[in-house]
């Protein structure tokens, strides 16, 4: 069996996340504490107990969602030699597959991921911008709409992430997105449903975030990467680290191509995809991309003992 890791984005934080595994593996609380002590605050804390509210913060999501995944990976790889292939992630999720690829410290991810989230919050006032999830347009009718808003509005929407088959999300400003999910109902879409976020993400109003962004990554070590990881931007296996480096300046405003990214893993010869991290959001994703490919997830004890099965099997 031919192995692929995968880490979820946003959206897949909860409070509570981890604490079956955190119980159990002195490696999770390991994980956990050595986040505490870069970033300087108790995220375990925020993480187990709440308030959502602040966990949704996405200075804080970013650390959380990529300290939870990570965690639950060291688990897993401590009870089982998973030798994977190929790895790759959500947006944010394509940190937490630098760090199980070798090509970014986790000490350094965790503070890259929080800066990341402060510079992204800070790029667009709050409730300037938005995203929202189109379902049923494919790709092509989409962007021609996103093009035409921005014409007559002048301001900004753009695709975001290309999710799976018939799921696409669109980001910009509040107008420009409201406009343009009603005129994609109105070519045809079956809904377009807005994304309860802080920002408007992968679009080019992040550029201001990547310039300052690039500075950060520039200074923090990254290393050629052990196994190819997959980029959201071009859907390319990189493990060169000037390569790294360039994606993920451009990961900020560029869209996430996860339906691409899926994909490119399958034709490198990847047969089962392995999502760790709170939630199975990128296993239902993947089901829906190409029903060949084998899934699981690990985000507690229950479903970390049904992976471990799936892999020794």
């Amino acid at each position: 069996m031919n192995i692929g890791l995968v880490f979820p984005g946003q959206g897949a934080q909860y409070v509570g996340m981890g604490k079956t595994l955190l119980d159990q593996y002195a490696t999770a609380r390991d994980t956990f504490a050595e986040a505490d002590e870069r970033l300087g605050f108790q995220l375990t804390k925020l993480c187990l107990e709440g308030p959502e509210a602040e966990l949704r913060l996405t200075y804080y999501t970013q650390p959380a969602l990529l300290t939870a995944s990570i965690a639950f990976y060291r688990v897993l790889a401590e009870r089982v030699d998973v030798q994977a292939m190929v790895a790759a992630g959500h947006s944010l999720g394509e940190y937490s597959a630098l760090v199980a690829a070798d090509a970014l410290s986790f000490s350094d991810a965790v503070h890259l991921v929080y800066q990341r989230g402060r510079l992204m919050d800070a790029a667009v006032p709050a409730g300037q911008g938005t995203m929202a999830a189109v379902l049923g347009m494919e790709e092509d009718a989409l962007a021609e709409i996103c093009a035409q808003v921005t014409r007559e509005v002048g301001e900004v929407v753009e695709i975001a992430n290309l999710n799976c088959p018939g799921q696409i999300v669109i980001s910009g400003t509040v107008a420009a997105v409201a406009k343009a999910g009603e005129a994609a109902k109105a070519t045809g879409a079956r809904r377009a449903i807005p994304l309860t976020v802080s920002g408007p993400f992968h679009c080019s109003l992040m550029e201001p975030a990547a310039s300052e962004f690039g500075k950060l990554l520039d200074a923090t070590n990254i290393a050629d990467a052990g196994i190819p990881v997959v980029a959201n931007v071009d859907a390319a296996p990189h493990q060169k680290a000037a390569e790294i480096r360039d994606v993920l300046k451009r990961q900020l405003y560029c869209p996430v191509r996860f339906t691409d990214d899926v994909l490119a893993m399958r034709a490198m010869g990847a047969d089962m995809l392995l999502e760790l991290g709170p939630g199975a959001v990128l296993s239902g994703l993947i089901r829906k991309i190409d029903k060949g490919i084998l899934t699981a997830n690990v985000e507690d004890d229950a479903t970390l003992e049904q992976a471990i099965q799936r892999l020794t099997n």
